[in-house]
């Protein structure tokens, strides 16, 4: 018989253990060992049955056993002991609040998907696993941060194979009570209700769940609820599910009601309101559009302009994409079809579509761009690393005319990743100061008191476990894909514990190239297969559903790994998750990325690999562009950028393959070369090393790697970095915005009017200078005259700059240097003298020129407004 519905009845605890529900429920328990090795001290049977899934497992222990646990009095206190320490980590001070009160209060994190742990499955790749580190590390640090995402009811698919080894995917349904998660309820009881408004007369409803990451609260909302049609009960079916309307319908849902959510929480909760709001990605971007209709419908509303000045001044937007398909747009008739049915009544639709409007050289007016309306709606922006800034100052130049790349208002943060969750407990048990960052005072540089021969035991130990796992899924796989166990012994070898052994997990869009590996087979048979010197190799990802390309690189490296030659040294795993990742980023010795250059945004997947003692392998892009320093791994030289895709491919694999040949293998095996590896007595393996079976020179690396990056890629790092240059920048600039009635957000919104309608007067009508030698030569003063007309603008409403540098053959400036004009004459008529002087310190080709801008003290960019008057 078949069930009809079906409900998930939770465990009612013995008083005496009740903490456990606490202990289950609060999701430290998926990066704190203590928490996690409790639960499977009770149980450990039930526990590898539960998939280590505290609320899973709390359901399969009989009552009978409870009460046993109950009356044990060992467990009694232990449970009594870990209840009372995750007490103290939700309520005593931690680094954020030594800060004082110039820091927010609060802040609302908004991402399209939150990758936490597998037992909540919500996410898809890097963004989401970013996501959720934010939160993990936000909570470590006691920045008072809160989570507003979206809940989907089958999460991201489940990846098998098929037996010509095309990926499958399946959508297994989640039962909210069955997961970490508490429904959000109004005082009566009753489930508490964002509504939207949707074309033709209906409603969006959705419940609120809230998950505890630590000590901050995640809203995930959803709209499987009684009250809703079909149609709107879907909208929340699956992460990133469906297209067109069905997309925007989650975007909508995720902004406008994860504002509406943060309110309804603030209310119940009695917490703060948020004074920053962050918009991780553009698929959040409707977030602003919702605080603007709050504002613009209150009694004493403010206007348009008004309003998006107070929400730009208090909002940070976070780019992740350096490609433009990686945005979300939707055709323009889209969205007024759904702002007129009502979802912003006091927000005129027109202004809501010039925010998307890619209204620029090369752009589509026809189309609505969500990266380009989260970058208008936000005073601060950033990208993920140094050179995903550089490529997204670039990407959207065309927001700001006339000034370059370099001065585009998009600044970086580089990703991070929360070390207590992705690093091995072996490697911590190494040292007892090697801890997860600044959160708990840890130090990496105490690797360096560890003996060679400890480390390389440990990175054995955790290889050896890596190869069992692989075997274990590897096996299940073939199982899958029709194999019968008869056929599958040969799995129990797979993989040597005492191999050289390469990790690539990740996405597979095309740009990330999982097929470069197999550009020239024959040469990858032989690094597999090499005598002295072999390497085994480990790879995993999803292709989004509907991307056939990506699919079929992974069929082609499939059946490449299908190879009774070599099987028996590469595998490819299925349904790539967190719980995978535990073992496989501590288990491989170097982690490969080889993406098409600048394509990667950060790329944080070699992060956790080096936490965990591996090198990195990589293409020059992303983190490791700024992280690599030539002894924490190997970078792969990239073609030129007038090479062929086709040339490009086949320099970078040739590039790749020599420097696992000749560098990277032998120095694995003890030599520093592979000439010198050729010398080495006996077979493959750490016997093949140096003193005492240990490579010294390959610890030497792992030790650097461990002390330097470990701090640097931490997520601590991160959030400490997002604390000072965004979030407290833009918590000051809401205040202000706000203070006396929103007096300064008023001024500013009348300002700018001013400044844009009459910004056409403004000219520089000529320039005079003088002061150098008859031949210029180093430290001369160049004293500079610049004639401006600014119309009806006065000076205080600008600022005027000289530009000098070098120059080259097309008189552009490079190296430029920037000195700030005085105003030295009013001369009547809107006309005014500037002047300043500069010292010419270098020889060479010489240039100037000089610029006018807007300038208001609530402008965190001189580039803000992308209004700027170049010398002609």
């Amino acid at each position: 018989m078949k069930a009809i519905r079906r409900f998930t009845v939770r465990t009612v605890l013995p008083e005496p253990i009740a903490a456990l529900g606490a202990l289950a429920t609060n999701l430290r328990w998926s990066w704190h060992q203590p928490t996690r090795k409790l639960f499977e001290s009770l149980d450990s049977g039930l526990w590898e049955e539960s998939r280590h899934d505290p609320v899973g497992f709390l359901g399969s222990i009989s009552r009978e056993k409870l009460a046993d646990l109950a009356e044990d009095a060992d467990v009694v206190e232990r449970v009594a002991a870990a209840g009372e320490d995750l007490r103290r980590y939700l309520e005593n001070p931690r680094w954020y609040q030594t800060l004082g009160e110039g820091a927010p209060r609060c802040i609302a994190y908004f991402s399209p998907e939150f990758g936490i742990t597998e037992v909540l499955p919500q996410y898809s790749g890097g963004l989401g696993i970013l996501a959720g580190d934010h939160l993990k590390a936000a909570s470590d640090l006691g920045v008072p941060l809160v989570g507003v995402g979206l809940l989907y009811q089958s999460g991201y698919f489940k990846q098998a194979l098929s037996r010509d080894a095309w990926q499958q995917e399946t959508y297994p349904v989640l039962d909210p009570d069955a997961l970490p998660l508490t429904l959000l309820r109004e005082e009566d009881g009753t489930p508490a209700v964002v509504t939207l408004p949707l074309p033709n007369g209906r409603k969006l409803h959705a419940y609120i769940w809230r998950a505890d990451v630590g000590r901050v609260p995640l809203l995930l909302l959803d709209s499987n609820v009684p009250a809703n049609d079909d149609g709107a009960r879907a909208i929340t079916d699956r992460l990133y599910g469906g297209g067109g309307d069905h997309r925007l319908q989650q975007e909508l849902l995720l902004g406008m009601g994860g504002v509406k959510a943060i309110r309804i929480y603030e209310r119940l909760a009695g917490c703060p309101a948020p004074e920053v709001f962050h918009t991780n990605e553009g698929h959040a971007g409707f977030l602003g559009i919702e605080r603007i209709q709050e504002l613009m419908a209150t009694e004493e509303p403010l206007s348009w302009d008004e309003a998006l000045v107070a929400g730009r001044a208090s909002t940070v937007f976070t780019t992740h994409t350096p490609v433009a398909a990686g945005i979300d747009r939707f055709d323009a008739a889209q969205i007024r079809y759904f702002f007129d049915a009502g979802l912003a009544p006091s927000v005129p639709t027109a202004k809501i579509l010039e925010l998307g409007r890619e209204s620029y050289e090369g752009g589509d007016p026809s189309v609505f761009n969500m990266a380009v309306m989260g970058l208008r709606l936000a005073q601060r922006a950033n990208g993920v690393a140094k050179l995903h800034g550089e490529v997204s100052r670039a990407m959207f130049a065309g927001l700001w005319p006339g000034f370059d790349h370099s001065e585009v208002p998009i600044s970086s943060v580089t990703n991070g990743v929360h070390v207590p969750t992705w690093i091995d407990s072996s490697i911590t048990d190494l040292a007892e100061e090697l801890a997860p960052g600044a959160a708990v005072g840890g130090r990496w540089d105490v690797v360096f008191n560890v003996s060679d021969e400890e480390i390389w035991a440990v990175r054995r130990q955790l290889r050896a476990r890596l190869v069992e796992d692989v075997r274990r899924r590897l096996r299940a796989s073939w199982k899958k894909r029709g194999a019968a166990d008869a056929e599958l012994a040969w799995t129990d070898s797979v993989l040597d514990p005492d191999v050289l052994t390469i990790g690539f997990a990740r996405r597979v869009p095309t740009y990330k190239r999982l097929t470069l590996m197999l550009r020239d087979p024959a040469r990858l048979k032989r690094l597999l297969l090499d005598p002295e010197h072999p390497i085994q190799i480990v790879i995993a990802g999803k292709s989004h559903p509907a991307d056939d390309a990506g699919k079929k690189m992974i069929q082609d490296l499939v059946r490449f790994t299908d190879d009774p030659e070599v099987r028996h040294r590469i595998a490819f795993l299925p349904n790539y998750d967190i719980a995978m990742a535990r073992t496989l980023f501590p288990g491989c010795d170097v982690w490969l990325n080889n993406p098409l250059r600048p394509l990667e945004a950060c790329g944080t997947s070699g992060m956790k690999a080096a936490i965990n003692g591996s090198l990195n392998l990589s293409v020059l892009d992303g983190w490791w562009d700024e992280m690599y320093d030539g002894s924490n791994g190997w970078a792969i030289p990239t073609a030129g950028d007038k090479a062929s895709p086709q040339e490009r491919d086949d320099v970078e694999a040739a590039a790749l393959y020599e420097l696992i040949e000749d560098h990277v293998a032998p120095r694995f095996y003890g030599a520093s070369s592979k000439a010198e590896g050729a010398e080495s007595a006996g077979a493959a393996g750490p016997s093949a090393a140096g003193t005492n079976g240990v490579p010294t020179h390959w610890v030497s690396m792992i030790k650097h790697t461990l002390s330097h990056l470990g701090p640097a890629v931490s997520a601590d790092r991160m959030l400490g970095d997002y604390v000072r240059e965004l979030y407290t920048p833009a918590a000051v600039s809401g205040r202000s915005a706000r203070a006396d009635d929103f007096r300064q957000a008023r001024e500013l919104a009348a300002w700018t009017k001013h400044v844009r309608t009459n910004w056409s007067q403004v000219h520089v009508e000529h320039i005079e200078s003088g002061g150098l030698s008859e031949v210029p030569q180093i430290g001369d003063r160049l004293h500079v005259n610049a004639y401006l007309n600014l119309g009806v603008l006065n000076p205080t409403d600008v600022l005027v700059e000289i530009g000098y540098g070098r120059v080259d053959e097309s008189d552009e400036l490079t190296e430029t240097h920037i000195v700030e004009l005085e105003a030295v004459q009013t001369l009547g008529n809107g006309r005014y003298l500037y002047g300043g002087t500069v010292t010419i310190e270098r020889s060479g080709p010489f240039g100037y020129t000089v610029r006018v801008m807007p300038r208001h003290e609530a402008l965190a960019s001189k580039a803000e407004l992308g209004l700027v008057v170049n010398a002609g």
